[in-house]
């Protein structure tokens, strides 16, 4: 069942999403080689629970932590661990949390110091297909549509591997809900986008093949290959003329400018 939102739901929802890009922002000021998943992972829950948020994670299907930290060859959901950080490393973190009776959701990878160019190249095209797979998010076009834009963008043109195994997918008074987004597709395929509808996009993209693999703790997800995955995700809601997107990367991405030990990804198209 897909359930569309109305504006005071979309509100909420925004203010769910504020929080938890607030929460990344405070992750990009801390996280540098040296620190720990679950030492980024507490100061998340605590930011969260401060500002009378629920993490939307912890608990949930029994996920022990606030954040998905998802290192290198993690794809996602990857337990914070006592794991430091180390130099060249590429770290997914991806927030939830419910205010109001209303989740938001968002992640994003951070570089970290003297990343292998390939890598940073993995991040920026992962990056900039997310907003291409947003711009297909609009009242007429039809789901698959925003698949199609993020797996001709990134497996097409780019030649990595976008996860099948792993979608976004609708949010709201539940963290998943109707209907699943795919970041692959055809074109012109799929249930019909209309106005109101909030989903979450986020592009899973592999630098090798698509393949992955859980691991026995059976929550983190990583690439059969071994090699480097990136992970970013909004919420966004679906519009007439554009989508209009929810939470925001600005907290991070300011962070990042001020701490020396991260890499800035750019936005490229």
């Amino acid at each position: 069942m897909v359930y569309y939102k109305t504006e005071e739901e979309v509100e909420k929802i925004r203010y769910s999403c504020l929080l938890v890009s607030k929460t990344l922002g405070i992750v990009g000021e801390n996280i540098r080689p040296g620190v720990t998943g679950k030492f980024i992972d507490r100061i998340a829950e605590e930011f969260l629970l401060d500002n009378k948020a629920k993490p939307a994670f912890k608990g949930y299907g029994g996920f022990p932590n606030t954040l998905c930290v998802s290192v290198n060859e993690v794809v996602v959901h990857g337990i914070p661990s006592d794991r430091e950080f180390r130099d060249g490393d590429i770290v997914s973190v991806d927030c939830g949390s419910l205010f109001g009776g209303y989740f938001g959701d968002a992640a994003y990878t951070f570089a970290m110091g003297n990343v292998q160019p390939e890598v940073l190249r993995l991040c920026e095209v992962t990056l900039a297909s997310l907003y291409r797979g947003i711009a297909m998010a609009v009242s007429g076009h039809r789901l698959e549509d925003i698949g199609h834009a993020i797996q001709s963008f990134t497996e097409t043109e780019n030649g990595y591997g976008v996860v099948r195994d792993l979608v976004g997918h609708g949010i709201g008074k539940s963290l998943h809900e109707d209907p699943q987004v795919p970041n692959y597709g055809k074109r012109g395929r799929g249930m019909l986008l209309k106005d109101g509808l909030v989903i979450a996009i986020e592009p899973m993209i592999n630098m090798g093949r698509r393949e992955v693999r859980q691991a026995p703790d059976k929550w983190t997800i990583l690439t059969a290959d071994k090699k480097p995955s990136a992970h970013y995700e909004h919420t966004v809601v679906v519009r007439k003329n554009a989508a209009e997107i929810l939470s925001t990367h600005e907290f991070a991405e300011a962070a990042i400018k001020n701490n020396p030990e991260l890499v800035p990804i750019p936005q490229k198209n």
